[in-house]
């Protein structure tokens, strides 16, 4: 039973975080050329109702994803919220009121569908929450690491393609690393209560990965489109977290002749998520954006599309 709550909270967590998403590229494209990768960036999207909308999504998110963590494995949430991207993209197709195409749908089937094969033939099962101090400065070496060698290969290159991938590469990390510290301050809240969880540095570790991740998502949304972003965002967090259970926690899934249904589930997945941004919705982002402005008191048709690259 608590694996079964535990990948219901997982399946929240990824509706509200595409919801999220929708909203934050709204407001992101809107935000000028010079403010990227600045303090500037955040207070243009302090002013964005979209954006804040999207925070507010995006904090009942984290509290679904803690209830997650808190009832099952890091090895069994995450892999979960890879169902973010279709639910992102039917979503932004909604609210454009344009259809997603039959390629968008197979490619939402053929991602649920791996997503369950896949779970099914690992049985994310075992670990601890013990873990030693020299891993965690291990882990958080190494992470941090990774995701400054992102950003420093991002900050030369023109907003596109590249751009966008590689911030959201380095917020994948990041989000896989606020994951893997919530699952260890939320087991010593239920175990040792609210004031043990306040005294955790793991708590406040969480929410500084949590709001750097979130800085580098913001910065993929205004580099470039979902086509370059979300698949590495999506497979990035799913993969880091997955290393990161076993590394950090020692979780363990099955092997054997069951790798062979875990590889086919795995090209599912990864065809989905490749396919899924290629659907026609960046024109539909474009409708959504320029709906909500017009509902932010009519800033002008051209504040969503102008100046934005297709690419």
């Amino acid at each position: 039973m608590p694996a079964v709550l535990s990948a219901l909270f997982a399946l929240l967590t990824a509706v509200a975080n595409a919801t999220g998403t929708v909203l934050q590229r709204i407001a992101a494209r809107k935000v000028p050329p010079g403010d990227a990768f600045s303090v500037r960036l955040f207070r243009h999207l302090l002013r964005s109702p979209a954006w804040l909308g999207g925070i507010a999504v995006i904090v009942g998110a984290a509290a679904c994803q803690a209830l997650a963590l808190t009832l099952g494995s890091l090895s069994l949430v995450q892999p979960i919220l890879v169902t973010e991207l279709p639910f992102t993209l039917l979503i932004a197709s909604a609210v454009a009121r344009r259809r997603l195409p039959a390629a968008g749908w197979a490619a939402s089937v053929a991602v649920a569908a791996g997503l369950g094969l896949g779970l099914a033939a690992a049985a994310p099962h075992g670990g601890g929450t013990d873990v030693p101090a020299g891993k965690w400065v291990l882990t958080l070496l190494v992470s941090g690491g990774v995701m400054a060698a992102c950003v420093v290969a991002a900050l030369p290159r023109p907003r596109g393609k590249a751009r966008a991938a590689l911030f959201s590469s380095a917020s994948a990390i990041g989000y896989a690393l606020t994951a893997t510290l919530m699952k260890a301050a939320t087991d010593i809240f239920a175990r040792h209560g609210p004031g043990a969880f306040f005294a955790s540095w793991q708590t406040y570790a969480f929410v500084a990965a949590g709001g750097c991740a979130l800085f580098l998502l913001a910065n993929a949304m205004e580099s470039g489109p979902l086509v370059a972003s979300q698949p590495a965002l999506t497979l990035g967090e799913a993969l880091v977290s997955l290393a990161l259970g076993m590394v950090v926690y020692g979780e363990r899934v099955r092997t054997g002749w069951w790798l062979v249904l875990e590889g086919v589930a795995a090209v599912m997945v990864t065809w989905g998520v490749v396919v899924l941004p290629r659907a026609d919705t960046e024109g539909a982002e474009d409708e959504e954006g320029k709906g909500v402005e017009e509902g932010e008191g009519g800033e002008g048709k051209g504040g969503v599309s102008a100046g934005r690259p297709g690419n």
